[in-house]
Formats: structure tokens, C-alpha cells, sequence
């Protein structure tokens, strides 16, 4: 075959092929949103300031409504890109007032309906896909000094979007039989040291003397993505304070090899199968119930052994 022709011959199937991938849907070939801001690789929500948190249910407006969103961190002027190939309408006014971030747009998927706000778009119409920059992010420390910038990420039905912000497997997943880690922001699973509600090592006094801590707290800022140490089965849910508390929920997950009880996070389910370094659910307000205190997430084993070990030896 002439040389011409086997370039034309390989030019027109690799069109094709190309063409054919771009009529898939995007959820096939994507389960999970791209990253939506640069510096913020892995949709990182934004913890709690003095104006509130970024998780979605996070209390508003004096705990009167609940955030309907996530708050994804992203520094003012930063680029943003589409998270899903979609249509764009808009613009999307949150605030309704002409603010410095009263900006937005929605993107309309075949599967996915999302709104980003406090974000210039470079248009409001028309096509976009996936990875494909989308805006920048507008000045939110004029509005509101001081509070951690962050792009609104709303489903159009309401519904909760953190499991699709973040990876299905935790970037510091490990290989080995060791846990992975448990906290983003905490890749080692540091354990809490002592401050004035007491100590978190295995084996802490508790109730004036009287117990023992039975589990290990793991550092983990209010509002932070939590992922599943191991892989296992989930059950729950478990209330360590049985009193309904902000932080009085948690999941037990069970494994070939182990069995622990994560504490003070709200996971995304309760039941079914769930893999090693997998998202599991979020950080409870913590600062809500004990103010001051280092915020963590209890971890005990199921027997009541020592889980130390195993949470340090990814160091």
C-alpha cells in the first residue's frame, strides 16, 4: 500500500474512533468529576470558618436551612474547569445582589445537572466537555474576608455531590495490607495528643480516671472527606454518644482480616460493599459539640484491641 494511502487509512480510523468516543456518554468512561479549580487536584471541600461549613447539610443561616451544596476550595482567580462534558446555560445569580461573586453557570449533562457559583464563566451557552476550562474564580475574600474561597457546587436536584467531587480511591490508598489513611489532610493518620477534653492514644484515661480510652482519635478537620481504611462490608448506623448530637453517628466496617468502628463521621451509606481508600463519608462538626477541642474521628476495633499498629505502619 502506498505510503499516502496508509496515512489517509490510518487518518480516517482514528476519526472515527475519535468520534465514536465523544457520542459516549461521559459517565461511562468518567464514574467521578474532574477536578473543578487548578491547586486543588482532588476537589479537596472546604473545612469551617467563622462563616459556617462546606460539606453539604452543613448548617446556614443559624441552623434554620442546611447547605444544599459543597463548597469546593479554589483561590480567588484561579482557573476552573467543567467537571462533566455538558451543555452550559446561565448566568446563575446566588446572591441576587450584583456582588464581586454574584456569578455562575450551570452545566447540563446526559446523567449530571450541576451549578458552580461565585465563578465568571467565559461563556453561558453552548458546549463544553470535561477538563475543558470553564472560568475563573471571582474575589470572595472581598465579600467575606477571611473565609476559606471555594467554588458552590450544587446539584440541580439537591442532591449530594461529594461522592462525585471526590476520587473513587484516595490518592494515599496504599497497596499493602496496612490501612490506608483515613482523614485527607492527615496522610500518616496522626493521632490526637492530649488538650483540655483529655488525650487520644489507645489506653487514655477517660471519666476522671475511672476508663480507658478504647480506641485511637485520628486528626481530621471538621467537614473533611473520610475513606475506608480497608476494604470490607459496612454496617450501621453506630451512635457513640446516644444522644443526637452534631457528631453522633459513625459505620462499622468488617473485613477478611479486620473489624473497627469509625466514629463522628456521617458516611455516605450505611450498608454494602466498600473498597480500601474508597470516599466513606465526612468529618462531623466536632467544634459544634466540644470547642477547642483537636478534631478527630474515633477509631476502635470491634474487639477492643489496640488499632495503633495498624494505622501507622503506612508512615
Amino acid at each position: 500500500m502506498p505510503a499516502l494511502s496508509l496515512v489517509a487509512l490510518v487518518s480516517l480510523v482514528s476519526t472515527v474512533f475519535t468520534e465514536q468516543l465523544d457520542v459516549r456518554p461521559p459517565q461511562q468512561r468518567h464514574r467521578h468529576w474532574a477536578p473543578i479549580c487548578r491547586g486543588n487536584p482532588t476537589n479537596k471541600i472546604r473545612g469551617c470558618d467563622k462563616y459556617g461549613c462546606g460539606s453539604f447539610g452543613a448548617d446556614r443561616h443559624d441552623g434554620k436551612e442546611k447547605h444544599q451544596g459543597v463548597d469546593v476550595i479554589c483561590a480567588d482567580g484561579a482557573s476552573v474547569y467543567a467537571p462533566f462534558s455538558g451543555e452550559l446555560s446561565g448566568p446563575i445569580r446566588f446572591f441576587h445582589n450584583g456582588n464581586a461573586i454574584d456569578d455562575g453557570v450551570q452545566i447540563k449533562g446526559s446523567t449530571y445537572c450541576v451549578k458552580l457559583v461565585c465563578i465568571h464563566p467565559v461563556r453561558y451557552h453552548g458546549r463544553i466537555r470535561r477538563g475543558q476550562r470553564l472560568g475563573r474564580m471571582l474575589p470572595m475574600q472581598k465579600v467575606f474576608p477571611g473565609i476559606v474561597s471555594h467554588i458552590h457546587v450544587e446539584n440541580c436536584d439537591h442532591s449530594d455531590p461529594t461522592s462525585l467531587l471526590t476520587p473513587a480511591v484516595s490518592p494515599f490508598a496504599q497497596r499493602s495490607r496496612n490501612w490506608a489513611t483515613v482523614c485527607s489532610g492527615n496522610p500518616t493518620n496522626k493521632i490526637r495528643g492530649c488538650d483540655k477534653y483529655g488525650c487520644g492514644y489507645y489506653g487514655a484515661p477517660r471519666e476522671s480516671g475511672k476508663g480507658i480510652h478504647r480506641g485511637v482519635d485520628v486528626i481530621c478537620a471538621d467537614g473533611a472527606t473520610v475513606y475506608a481504611p480497608f476494604s470490607g462490608q459496612l454496617s450501621g448506623p453506630v451512635r457513640f454518644f446516644n444522644n443526637g448530637n452534631a457528631i453522633d453517628d459513625g459505620v462499622q466496617i468488617r473485613g477478611p482480616d479486620f473489624c473497627v468502628k469509625l466514629l463522628c463521621i456521617h458516611p455516605i451509606r450505611y450498608s454494602g460493599r466498600i473498597s480500601k481508600g474508597q470516599v466513606l463519608g465526612r468529618m462531623l462538626p466536632m467544634q459544634r459539640v466540644f470547642p477547642g477541642i483537636t478534631s478527630h474521628i474515633h477509631v476502635e476495633n470491634c474487639d477492643r484491641s489496640d488499632p495503633t499498629r495498624n494505622l501507622q505502619r503506612g508512615r
